[in-house]
C-alpha cells in the first residue's frame, strides 16, 4: 500500500474583542486593525419598530382600500400603530407604538402572517454597503467576490459575519512561514497559533524528508520542500520530480485566514478565526502515520509523546492525498473526530481521476475544483464522494499571466525561505489544494454563528446551500462518474451532482443555513401500545449563537395518534391504533428561522391481542370483535345466567359482587 501522502499539486507556482475560550484561547484580537470593521451588527440584537406587510388581493371588489384594510388588520390584531404608509398597491409600512424583539416580535409576526388578508409580514431591517476590505490585492481575489459564476460570494457573507475568535482551523500541510505580514504569530497580532511539527525521521534515522534537522517538535515552520536533481536520485524520493519549494501550507493558510482589512496584501475568507499550523508534509510527501496522529492532536485528543493541544480545532484542512480507497486508519480517526464535532475538509485531487483519500473517506468533506465559469477544471478529480465544489484556478490563456489564478500568501524563496510574498497571475496558485481552504474558511464562518453544528449537520447544511452548477456551453461534455482508477477525465466538463458534489459553495447561503436553529426531538418510550402515554421532548433543540427558540410545533405525519399540547417544548402522544407513528417537530427562533426533526414511535398491538394477521386493530375494532364472540357463544348455548343480589342479570356475569352461579 502507498505509505506516503502528498500535497495535492497543481501548477506551482480577520475586529471584535476576543473572549478567551475556556481560558485557553489567547485574549487578543487576531488581525485587528485601527481601520475599523464593516460587518453589520447581529440582527438578533436590534429591536424592530417597523414591519412591512404584504396584503393579499381583496376578496371582493367592495372591500376598503389599503388604508382601511390596514386599520381593520390593526384592530383584528390588537396593534397599537404610530403610523402606516403605503409602499405600493399591496405593500404597507406599519410603524408600531414601541419596538419589539425576541419572542414578542415573533408572536406578532406569526399573528399577522396567520391573518387571511396578509400575504407576508417581515421586519423593516436596515442594509449597509458590502463589507469590502482595504487590502490592496483584494481586487484580484475574484473567487471571494461575485463577478464570476463559480465565485464563493464570501464578500456578501461578511455582511453577516467575518468569523469568530473561538473557532480554530487547523492546516495540516507543509508548515507555514510565521514571518509573513498577512499571517504572523498571535503574539504579534497575527492569526497563527503555535502549532506542532509531526514530520518524523526517515526510516533510516536521518532527516532528509523532514528537511529541518529533526523529527517531531514544537516548530511547524516550513523550511522549504524543494527537490533537487540529486534528491530525485535517492530511493527516499522515488517518484518525486525536481521542483522548487511550494510553500504549500502558507498558501493554504492565507486563503483561509490572511489578516484582513489591514491595508496589506490579500483578504482571507475568515477575518477572526485562528489558524493552527500542523506540519505533516516534508519534502515531496508525508507519512500516513504522522498525519493520523496529527489529526487527532489538532482536534484536541491526546497523542503520546506530545504536549496536549491547548487550542483544539473545529475544522481540519487537508490539502493532500493519495490514490486508492480510504484506509481503515483514516476511517477510524475521522469517525473519532466526527464524534467530537470536528469536520475534515479535504481536496479531491489533481489528476482528473477518482477522488483520492482522505477526501473519499466516510465523514470527510471532499472538495472538487471549478473553473471560473462553474465547469469542472480539467485536472480536478471527481466522483460521488465529492460534497461541494469551489474555484481551483484556471488560466484560460495559454501564454502570459494566468487570468483566473487564486492569489494568496507565499514565500519568495525557490529553496530555503527568502522573504514574504504573494502568488499572482505570473506565479499562480492553482489546484484543488486551494479549493479546499475556501470551503474550510466558509465552514469556520458557519461555526462562528452556530457553534452547536455537528459534523454531519454542518456538511448537510453546506451542501443544501450550494448553488446549482450552470449548464456547460455547447461542445463541452457532461462529467461522468469514473468507472475506475484508469478512467481519467483531464478536460473541462459540465459538473453534475454525482460528479462534483451538491453544487458550487455559496458563503452567504451557507451562513443562512448555519443560522437556522437545530431541532432535536425525543420520544420516551420509543415503543408503546395504543392509548399509552409517550413523552415527546424538544428540550435538546438549540438556537444559533445569540438567538432563542420562541415556538414549537408537533405534527403527525403518518399513523394514528393524538398529540397534546402541540405547541410546547414537551408534549404527550397517545396512539389510537397500532402501527408506526411518524412525528415532526418544527422549531422557530426569534428571527423566524426554522428547523424540523422527525422521529418514529413504534406502536405495538395491545398485550394479549395476538398482534399478527397483517394489520392493526383499533379499540373500536377490538370491541366489535369481543361482541361478535359473545354472540357466537350465546348462539351455541355456552353462556350461563348469573343470580345477582339486586336482580341485575347480564350474559356471562353481573354488575355487582356477591353473585352466585345457578
Amino acid at each position: 500500500m502507498f505509505q506516503g501522502m502528498r500535497r495535492c499539486r497543481g501548477r506551482a507556482g480577520l475586529a471584535a474583542v476576543v473572549a478567551a475560550v475556556l481560558g485557553l484561547l489567547p485574549a487578543v484580537v487576531p488581525g485587528s486593525e485601527a481601520t475599523g470593521r464593516l460587518a453589520m451588527p447581529a440582527a438578533a440584537s436590534a429591536p424592530v419598530s417597523r414591519i412591512i406587510v404584504g396584503l393579499r388581493a381583496p376578496a371582493t371588489a367592495i372591500e376598503s382600500p389599503g388604508d382601511g384594510r390596514v386599520k381593520a388588520l390593526a384592530w383584528r390584531s390588537g396593534l397599537e400603530l404610530r403610523r402606516h404608509q403605503a409602499i405600493g398597491p399591496a405593500l404597507q409600512l406599519v410603524e408600531l407604538d414601541r419596538p419589539l424583539a425576541g419572542s414578542e416580535l415573533a408572536e406578532l409576526l406569526a399573528q399577522l402572517r396567520a391573518d387571511d388578508a396578509v400575504a407576508f409580514a417581515e421586519p423593516d431591517s436596515r442594509v449597509r454597503r458590502h463589507a469590502v476590505p482595504n487590502d490592496p490585492l483584494y481586487a484580484g481575489q475574484w473567487y471571494l467576490q461575485g463577478s464570476q459564476p463559480a465565485a464563493t460570494h464570501v464578500e456578501a457573507a461578511w455582511d453577516v459575519s467575518t468569523g469568530a475568535a473561538d473557532i480554530v482551523v487547523a492546516v495540516l500541510d507543509t508548515g507555514v512561514r510565521f514571518d509573513h505580514p498577512d499571517l504572523l504569530r498571535m503574539g504579534q497580532g497575527g492569526r497563527l497559533l503555535p502549532g506542532y511539527d509531526f514530520v518524523s525521521a526517515d526510516v533510516g534515522g536521518g532527516f532528509l524528508g523532514a528537511n529541518d534537522g529533526d523529527g517531531w517538535d514544537s516548530d511547524p515552520s516550513d523550511p522549504g520542500d524543494w527537490i533537487s536533481a540529486s534528491d530525485a536520485q535517492l530511493p527516499l524520493f522515488a517518484g518525486c520530480t525536481v521542483e522548487d519549494s511550494s510553500w504549500h501550507g502558507t498558501r493554504v493558510a492565507g486563503l483561509i485566514g490572511a489578516r484582513t482589512n489591514n491595508v496589506t496584501g490579500i483578504a482571507g475568507a475568515t477575518w477572526d478565526s485562528w489558524i493552527l499550523p500542523v506540519r505533516v508534509l516534508g519534502k515531496c510527501s508525508g507519512s500516513n502515520a504522522d498525519i493520523l496522529q496529527a489529526m487527532r492532536w489538532a482536534a484536541g485528543l491526546h497523542v503520546d509523546g506530545v504536549p496536549d493541544n491547548p487550542y483544539p480545532a473545529r475544522v481540519l484542512n487537508l490539502s493532500l492525498g493519495a490514490a486508492g480507497s480510504c484506509p481503515q486508519g483514516y476511517q477510524a480517526v475521522i469517525a473519532e473526530l466526527d464524534a467530537l464535532g470536528v469536520v475534515v475538509v479535504a481536496s479531491a485531487g489533481n489528476s482528473g481521476a477518482p477522488v483520492e483519500f482522505p477526501a473519499n473517506c466516510p465523514g470527510a468533506m471532499a472538495v472538487a475544483g471549478l473553473r471560473h465559469v462553474g465547469t469542472k477544471v480539467g485536472y480536478s478529480n471527481l466522483g460521488r464522494e465529492v460534497a461541494v465544489a469551489a474555484p481551483a484556478g484556471n488560466c484560460v490563456n495559454l501564454t502570459g499571466p494566468c487570468l483566473f489564478a487564486l492569489d494568496t500568501t507565499i514565500d519568495q524563496g525557490t529553496t530555503t525561505p527568502l522573504g514574504p510574498g504573494y502568488s499572482s497571475p505570473l506565479n499562480p496558485s492553482i489546484g484543488t489544494s486551494f479549493s479546499a481552504p475556501q470551503v474550510s474558511g466558509i465552514a469556520a464562518l458557519m461555526l462562528g454563528v452556530n457553534g452547536s453544528l455537528g459534523t454531519s449537520r454542518l456538511i448537510a447544511r453546506l451542501r443544501a446551500s450550494a448553488r446549482p452548477f450552470p449548464a456547460p456551453d455547447a461542445g463541452i461534455p457532461l462529467c461522468h462518474v469514473p468507472t475506475g482508477a484508469s478512467d481519467i477525465q483531464e478536460l473541462e466538463c459540465g459538473c453534475t451532482t454525482s460528479t462534483c458534489g451538491a453544487g458550487m459553495v455559496d458563503a452567504p447561503a451557507a451562513l443562512a443555513e448555519a443560522l437556522r436553529p437545530i431541532a432535536t426531538a425525543t420520544a420516551t418510550p420509543s415503543a408503546t401500545h395504543p392509548g399509552e402515554a409517550v413523552a415527546l421532548a424538544a428540550t435538546a433543540s438549540l438556537p444559533a449563537n445569540g438567538r432563542s427558540i420562541v415556538a414549537y410545533s408537533w405534527t403527525t405525519l403518518s399513523g394514528a395518534a393524538d398529540i397534546s399540547p402541540a405547541d410546547t417544548s414537551v408534549a404527550t402522544l397517545r396512539a389510537t391504533a397500532s402501527g408506526p407513528v411518524t412525528v415532526r417537530l418544527t422549531i422557530t427562533d426569534d428571527q423566524g428561522a426554522t428547523d424540523s426533526s422527525d422521529l418514529v414511535v413504534t406502536v405495538n398491538p395491545p398485550p394479549g391481542s395476538g398482534g399478527g394477521g397483517g394489520g392493526s386493530v383499533g379499540w373500536a375494532g377490538l370491541l366489535a370483535l369481543g361482541l361478535a364472540a359473545l354472540r357466537r357463544q350465546a348462539a351455541a348455548g355456552l353462556l350461563r345466567t348469573w343470580r345477582c343480589p339486586m336482580g341485575l342479570r347480564a350474559p356471562g356475569g353481573c354488575r355487582d359482587s356477591g353473585c352466585s352461579r345457578r
